[in-house]
């Protein structure tokens, strides 16, 4: 059975945001709507146009799911380095 494009292997017991349960067992399904979105708060916050919270309550507002600031938070650190990395601050 071939796994169509977009399809990610479940891992835990969270499904995680963007994503919902498929019919094939053991993998999630992408939510293109929720992704999207994911991918423009993200960059948002990155370039530090938003806060964290304001992202967060965006996300909820646009898709109906939470997504907690510090969650979005270690997403953002995950997905583009940590804030320091990113502005290119060296201690």
């Amino acid at each position: 059975m071939e796994i169509p494009e977009g399809f990610i292997r479940r891992a835990t017991s969270t499904i995680p945001f963007g994503y919902e349960l498929s019919d094939i067992q053991g993998w999630l399904k992408p939510i293109e709507e929720e992704l999207n979105s994911l991918k423009l708060i993200t960059d948002m916050i990155a370039n530090e146009d938003i806060s964290l919270r304001m992202g967060s309550e965006w996300l909820e507002y646009k898709t109906g799911r939470s997504f907690s600031p510090r969650g979005l938070q270690k997403y953002i650190d995950k997905t583009y380095g940590r804030r320091a990395e990113r502005l290119g601050i060296t201690s």
